[in-house]
């Protein structure tokens, strides 16, 4: 059930788009085979379901603003919506360890999330973090969280790199801003 809400979240955000459509689907367009295979990599998240896509949503948020993707945080903000996240949440995730909004939890994917997208990501930090999350996650959910936000982290570089603009998926709604 959880794919399928995935899914038709997916439909929506792009039912809703207003400008730049083009944009991604050009540029993968251009090499097939690298398209056809983004599209398997997505497909297989997608029906990964062993965590609950709200911390998935927060988790590629906080990687997309920290890369400063505006076309991931624009239809990552879309999604969230449909997956729980408040618009508080959206609006204090740069500062979501002071924030009330959050969970324990919730903080920790979220922290978890920030070390993998630092650079360098290695250290103490990751091993931390993934210590506490396995007091709260399965081995199996914490996999598919460090898969998740290094697609996020994939998927976000190759959008700025080709200059992939937000598409308006989140209009009307609180979108997470780039952070420095």
């Amino acid at each position: 059930m959880r794919a399928l809400n995935r899914i038709r979240g997916f439909g929506k955000a792009f039912r809703s788009s207003r400008r730049h459509r083009g944009d991604l689907f050009g540029w993968l367009g251009r090499r097939p085979q690298i398209g056809a295979a983004t599209g398997v990599y997505e497909t297989a998240l997608l029906f990964s379901n062993a965590l609950e896509p709200k911390l998935k949503e927060l988790a590629e948020l906080k990687a997309a603003g920290l890369v400063s993707c505006e076309f991931c945080l624009d239809i990552g903000s879309a999604l969230a919506h449909d997956s729980g996240v408040s618009e508080q949440q959206i609006r204090d995730l740069p500062r979501y360890r002071d924030s009330s909004a959050y969970s324990e939890l919730e903080k920790l994917v979220i922290g978890y999330a920030e070390a993998m997208t630092l650079t360098p990501a290695v250290g103490d930090d990751l091993t931390q973090l993934r210590e506490e999350l396995s007091r709260h996650l399965s081995r199996r959910q914490i996999a598919e969280l460090a898969m998740t936000v290094a697609w996020e982290n994939q998927r976000a570089r190759l959008n700025q790199a080709l200059g992939v603009r937000p598409m308006g998926m989140s209009d009307g709604q609180a979108c997470a801003l780039p952070e420095t």
